[in-house]
């Protein structure tokens, strides 16, 4: 297996070595923890050696301006995900990350599991919205489409119990290979199921879906 780069950058000595024992454990120790405590050390970073194939950045790393940081780094690296990490879960700070081109967003105060999944999610070449955030994402997104009329059950009564098991661990964060492993189902049938979803709730991916089925609107 090709050892995996990755960056954290975090003045935190305690939660830096959090994030690096999370990522040893997501790639089975195949990874390179690239640490650096501030701006300058972060950008320089990107500079030196072979690129990286994930970033995990503070969004308060001392240097930073707001999300000038992450606006640096994505001109940077603009194919590498960034995952952004804050001791704040405030939606719109959560929502403003996404749109300078962050992939996913973890509140430090996230379980091991849930940074393991949101990484391995994002990895996948998928983005992570902390649970937190997901009904007011999902709120905007219905104040801009024209709401139509539900049969009974809402959005998701047409899902089977099956597609209805892989849509909740879908919301927890979940990438197929673990979905298929918790529910003792082939990662080809667990596809097969995300494909069917997409389709029943009429959106384009899974982050839509699991929005639609929380707020139980298109």
């Amino acid at each position: 297996m090709t050892v995996k780069r990755i960056l954290i950058a975090d003045d935190h000595p305690l939660f830096q070595e959090a994030l690096k024992g999370v990522v040893l454990d997501v790639f089975s120790g195949d990874a390179e923890c690239i640490c650096t405590v501030n701006v300058r050390e972060t950008l320089g970073a990107l500079e030196d050696g072979p690129a990286f194939d994930l970033i995990l950045l503070d969004l308060n790393l001392p240097g930073a301006d707001g999300f000038s940081c992450l606006i640096s780094v994505r001109s940077k690296v603009p194919s590498v995900p960034v995952v952004m990490v804050s001791s704040t879960d405030q939606v719109d700070i959560v929502r403003e990350s996404f749109s300078y081109g962050a992939m996913g967003y973890l509140p430090k105060s996230s379980s091991q599991n849930v940074m393991k999944n949101a990484i391995r999610l994002v990895m996948s070449g998928n983005t992570y919205i902390p649970t937190e955030a997901l009904g007011s994402f999902g709120a905007t997104q219905a104040a801009e489409k024209k709401a139509v009329p539900q049969r009974d059950g809402g959005v998701t009564s047409d899902l089977t119990p099956r597609q209805h098991a892989v849509l909740d661990l879908l919301a927890e964060g979940k990438a197929n290979k673990i979905i298929a492993y918790e529910l003792g189902i082939s990662e080809i049938t667990v596809k097969a199921h995300v494909s069917a979803i997409l389709r029943k709730l009429g959106v384009n991916n899974r982050l839509q879906a699991v929005i639609a089925a929380k707020n139980r609107i298109i």
